[in-house]
């Protein structure tokens, strides 16, 4: 019996490990596909039409506009400091696939070199903003990251009482204030714009398509309506227990996360049973695990 169970669970430990591969595995697969993006969103559509992005690669981008130095090198030694100070505070895993990340960036980026889709500055901002964002969001998305700018702002926030967000934000108006000067004004607008498109896409990346709201009702009629919303809408609902603040009594709260789109056929059901119920929908970024249905 004993060797059996032995067996069993070397099966089970060779599977595991197969499974940590494969994850590593399509990490950095995605890794290197979102800096593939991402070089090509810069050499294709931002460079050629004077548009940089934000943060070290921005950095990278106006120092090699001043002094014709190669911007792959460029992005690759500016974020190696940062890279070593986020292995003081974030761990090696993270480390490193910061520092493949950047160096896939730097590589395809002196592939696509001389490459142009748009003398267009406007079609530039919005496309190359989508592009660059699809890139740095599946990076993002997969324990990585291209700009240094992020892990010098989470260190510098504790000691200097400044949000990490502000940070970046006082970096960045610098580096826009610096660009304006060298490239004109209009160009700096327009790399504004694509900052904002740009970090709009890697929310969409990194939560999804998602249009799911969660729900929060209260009533005096919970039963009737987690019944009503389970049989009208095929989703189940939870219940929790509750007191009123000013009331003092036991109160059962209905919870649900349902689609945008049945928002309002929930309302309709809810009102249909009582008019007085408080509801509570908020936006929910994502949704994980399996939709339990009614039988």
């Amino acid at each position: 019996m004993g060797f059996f169970n032995k067996k069993k669970k070397r099966i089970q430990e060779i599977k595991s490990g197969h499974r940590v591969i494969f994850e590593h595995l399509s990490r950095y697969i995605f890794i290197t596909i979102g800096a593939m993006i991402a070089a090509f969103a810069l050499e294709c559509f931002l460079i050629p039409n004077d548009i940089i992005d934000g943060g070290i690669i921005g950095i990278s981008m106006m120092v090699s506009y001043v002094t014709k130095w190669n911007l792959g090198l460029l992005i690759f030694f500016i974020n190696l400091p940062f890279i070593f100070l986020a292995l003081q505070k974030m761990g090696k895993l993270f480390v490193i696939n910061v520092f493949y990340g950047v160096t896939m960036l730097s590589v395809f980026v002196n592939i696509f070199s001389g490459y142009h889709i748009t003398e267009a500055q406007l079609l530039a901002t919005v496309f190359g903003g989508v592009v660059l964002g699809i890139g740095v969001g599946l990076i993002l998305r997969n324990d990585g990251a291209l700009d240094g700018t992020e892990i010098l702002a989470i260190r510098l926030a504790k000691s200097i009482g400044f949000s990490v967000g502000e940070i970046i934000m006082f970096c960045n108006v610098f580096i826009y204030a610096v660009a304006g000067t060298l490239y004109g004004w209009d160009s700096a607008m327009y790399s504004i714009l694509t900052y904002f498109i740009t970090y709009r896409v890697i929310d969409v990346v990194l939560e999804g398509f998602n249009s799911s709201k969660s729900a929060l009702i209260i009533s005096q009629y919970p039963k009737e309506i987690g019944d009503a919303i389970i049989k009208n809408l095929d989703i189940s609902v939870t219940y929790q227990k509750g007191k009123g603040g000013y009331s003092g009594q036991e109160k059962t709260l209905i919870y649900c996360v349902i689609n945008r789109l049945e928002v309002a056929k929930m309302k309709k059901l809810i009102r249909g049973i009582d008019k007085e119920a408080f509801l509570v929908i908020q936006d929910v970024h994502e949704v994980e695990g399996v939709r339990v249905k009614k039988k």
